[in-house]
């Protein structure tokens, strides 16, 4: 099947438009879909990388997720260790965050938001017991 019959296939199980545009730096002529949600990446778009583990993500995307994490922490003031226990995850997954080795995704991408906009109401209802 070819890549771009994938993406589109998937777009379409999504309910997403069935538009198609051209993609550069996929054998020139290669389409994507394009959704009423915007351009899907070229990441996404492009054939796979040999060196990337399935579902890696990009080496700069990492260490721009880092680099994010690491800002996040460092405006609450509280140690790696002292973050961890207050977001309740180990504290290897916030180093390994911090180190770009791996990158915050779904809910605690989401958490991190909440804590860089209202970190004082994030840790409110993260103290609370059950």
């Amino acid at each position: 099947m070819e890549p771009q019959t994938v993406i589109a296939s998937i777009g379409r199980r999504m309910g997403l438009a069935e538009r198609m545009w051209p993609v550069e730096g996929y054998g020139g002529a290669e389409l994507a879909p394009q959704t009423s949600r915007g351009r899907l990446d070229r990441v996404a778009a492009a054939p796979p990388d040999a060196n990337q583990p399935h579902g890696a993500r990009p080496i700069d995307s990492r260490q721009e997720d880092a680099s994010y994490a690491r800002n996040v922490r460092g405006r609450t003031g509280l140690t790696q260790a002292a973050f961890a226990a207050r977001i309740g995850v180990p504290v290897e997954t916030v180093r390994n965050w911090e180190q770009g080795k791996r990158s915050p995704r779904g809910p605690a991408r989401a958490l991190l938001k909440v804590i860089e906009q209202a970190p004082e109401a994030a840790f409110a209802v993260l103290g609370k017991t059950r």
